[in-house]
């Protein structure tokens, strides 16, 4: 073959390609961008009914998201938080809670727990925020994998997960800047480098490589959510101070029933004490909050201690169309 056919041999195999290389590129630009999801219409009802943030007054709002939808453990943490937050922390009105739990009715059931609704709970609360005063309480309450993410499960659904990178980006996105984020989760650790910043405190049940404990269908609350929550919470209103109480409790639950330590893990931003310390000086906390669950078993082995019914959420008042 002489050099002059072999160049255009070459020249041709090069228009093949950058047809062919330019059809496949023609196709992925014209195949249409996948339709937006519609917003949940529950959540938006929610969302609608939210108290207006108060001018020159710290507030703050709290979201709740109970991931798996299988263990009512997980609920009861949501649904204490709410009453927790409206009773204790000046937050009444204020709260937004996701489950993956599916109610019977007539029980109104909660928003769906997942990526969708996150972002759209976050961009609705952020909405009625004043960036500049007020603070987001976000609390996960789920299984976590070793792989750092939240497992979201619900009836008639295929199980999903969520990464640090969505939950972070699902954040920023919504423009909420002081931020209590926790995970209560196995290895929620992980979740400590996507989610720190200067105006974040980051309370995580365990260390990147444990597992916490109390979840299943035998518990009424996770460890962390006893003793941060329930417990922590209760006693005070500073979140970090609460952490710290709750860490020594865990770390004596563990010894005494012989766990490998979970070693809770906190981070704390630069900035955000400061903030927090704000809101605290701008109420006078409610009184303690009795958990609706019964947290140890019956003493003497009394088998006919009350059987406690998870709480019901608030009926909807939404007027019929």
């Amino acid at each position: 073959m002489s050099r002059r056919v072999a160049a255009r041999a070459l020249v041709f195999a090069g228009l093949l390609l950058a047809a062919s290389v330019g059809g496949a590129a023609t196709k992925s630009l014209d195949k249409p961008a996948p339709k937006p999801r519609a917003p949940d219409p529950l959540l938006a009802a929610d969302l609608a009914r939210l108290a207006p943030q108060r001018p020159g007054h710290p507030d703050l709002f709290v979201l709740g998201f109970a991931g798996d939808g299988s263990e009512q453990v997980f609920r009861n943490e949501v649904h204490y938080l709410r009453d927790l937050a409206a009773q204790r922390l000046d937050a009444a009105g204020r709260v937004i809670l996701l489950a993956n739990h599916v109610e019977a009715p007539p029980v109104r059931g909660l928003p769906e727990a997942n990526a969708h609704t996150l972002r759209q709970a976050l961009e609705g609360i952020a909405a009625r925020m004043d960036p500049e005063e007020d603070l987001l309480l976000a609390y996960f309450t789920t299984h976590g994998t070793a792989e750092h993410e939240l497992l979201l499960r619900r009836e008639g659904r295929r199980d999903r997960l969520l990464e640090p990178r969505e939950l972070r980006e699902a954040l920023d996105a919504a423009g909420i800047r002081h931020r209590v984020l926790v995970i209560s989760a196995c290895y929620s650790g992980g979740f400590a480098k996507a989610l720190r910043g200067p105006d974040t405190l980051l309370l995580m049940a365990a260390h990147r490589e444990r597992t916490s404990f109390g979840c299943g269908n035998d518990s009424v609350a996770t460890f962390f959510g006893r003793a941060w929550l329930v417990e922590g919470l209760n006693a005070t209103t500073d979140f970090d101070a609460a952490f710290v109480q709750a860490t020594a409790a865990i770390e004596a639950r563990e010894l005494a029933e012989g766990l490998e330590p979970s070693r809770p893990q906190i981070n704390r931003g630069a900035r955000i004490g400061e903030r927090l310390a704000a809101w605290r000086a701008g109420f006078e906390p409610g009184p303690v909050l009795p958990y609706p669950f019964e947290l140890d078993p019956p003493a003497n082995g009394n088998t006919k201690a009350p059987v406690l019914t998870p709480l019901l959420p608030p009926a909807d008042k939404t007027p019929k169309p």
